[in-house]
């Protein structure tokens, strides 16, 4: 860029960088039947049956930093698919708790490390997953995803 244009912002970079990343993910995960929303669902999913949970719609809606409506949606066509079972709560007859089948966690970990491997060759420039330098950048990424949005002022 030239001295008198002002480069990217930001927040351009990181709308560029997850845009990347989403299309690249859903590129990997595609021959598993997977989009990349779905495999964050289940990769997600994964993590917390391995942790002993069985976590609400609610609960990996927050998880994951998506809408519940959404997880839902998700949820359900992953049912179909065979990949997640959709139980009430026994606590909370309202909520509905997930939890992988057998052939979503044979998918899942076959997703996670295609994911991986993907993830080392978007980090290379870096060094690579376990390089310092990625280290301190998804410190940043984490700081930056830590602070709440200010709710929206009123249209007037």
């Amino acid at each position: 860029m030239s001295k008198g244009s002002p480069g990217p912002t930001p927040g351009f970079l990181v709308w560029r960088l997850a845009n990347k990343w989403r299309v690249a993910v859903d590129r990997a995960v595609a021959p598993l039947g997977l989009t990349h929303a779905q495999y964050s669902l289940v990769a997600s999913l994964h993590g917390m049956q391995r942790a002993g949970e069985r976590p609400s719609q609610r609960q990996l809606a927050d998880h994951t930093g998506l809408e519940a409506l959404y997880v839902s949606k998700l949820a359900r066509a992953l049912e179909s698919a065979g990949l997640v079972e959709r139980t009430r709560d026994p606590r909370d007859p309202r909520a509905v708790q997930l939890a992988l089948t057998e052939q979503g966690q044979t998918i899942a970990r076959q997703a996670i490390a295609v994911v991986q491997e993907l993830h080392q060759q978007l980090l290379e420039p870096l060094g690579g997953l376990d390089a310092p330098r990625t280290g301190v950048f998804t410190e940043e990424l984490a700081t930056l995803l830590d602070v709440p949005l200010a709710p929206s002022p009123p249209i007037k």
